[in-house]
């Protein structure tokens, strides 16, 4: 069965190298965190937001457990104002939408901050770049993201941006993502 985790992994890493940036838009507990700061390495720096301190705190732990260097900036604030912090063009950037693994289900991420965060981030690309957005359609709001993302995507021009969606498309419930790729 495809581990759609692992897929996006493979997609950023078409695209992401030592000495790249990147953006983990939805921090967690930081495993893309993790994952794109050895990606880009001790040359490359890694920005990661979270609007509730328990996930920057529960990241910072598990960063330095997995002996990531040094080579990225946690933010406790909103991804929507993800442009106010990075000052370079990014090679990649990883959204997971919904809530805190473990943590409380009713601070989920919300339209009115997720769709500016997404135009945000494409506007942050670097060209060749590209971006990875997980949807958990199993909650009402998270089923409502998916829908708008999507409605957002198709309006991008195809000649500066491809928007593709991977889904299972026998489970209804299951999360899917899009991979928005710069030209």
């Amino acid at each position: 069965m495809i581990d759609l985790l692992q897929l996006q992994k493979q997609f950023i890493l078409t695209h992401l190298d030592k000495g790249g940036y990147a953006c983990d838009f939805t921090m967690g507990n930081g495993h893309d965190t993790e994952f794109l700061s050895k990606t880009v390495g001790e040359s490359g720096h890694v920005w990661a937001f979270d609007i509730q301190s328990s996930a920057v705190e529960s990241t910072e732990k598990n960063l330095k457990a997995a002996g990531c260097p040094e080579n990225y900036t946690l933010i406790c604030d909103s991804h929507h104002l993800a442009a106010k912090y990075v000052d370079k063009k990014i090679n990649a950037g990883m959204f997971n939408l919904g809530w805190l693994p473990g943590g409380d289900h009713s601070i989920t991420t919300l339209r009115e901050t997720t769709l500016p965060a997404l135009k945000s981030a494409i506007e942050m690309l670097a060209p060749d770049g590209v971006i990875t957005l997980a949807v958990y359609p199993g909650h009402e709001e998270g089923d409502l993201e998916g829908k708008m993302v999507e409605e957002y995507l198709e309006t991008l021009i195809r000649w500066k941006h491809c928007a593709t969606k991977i889904k299972i498309i026998n489970s209804p419930t299951s999360p899917y993502f899009f991979i928005i790729e710069s030209k």
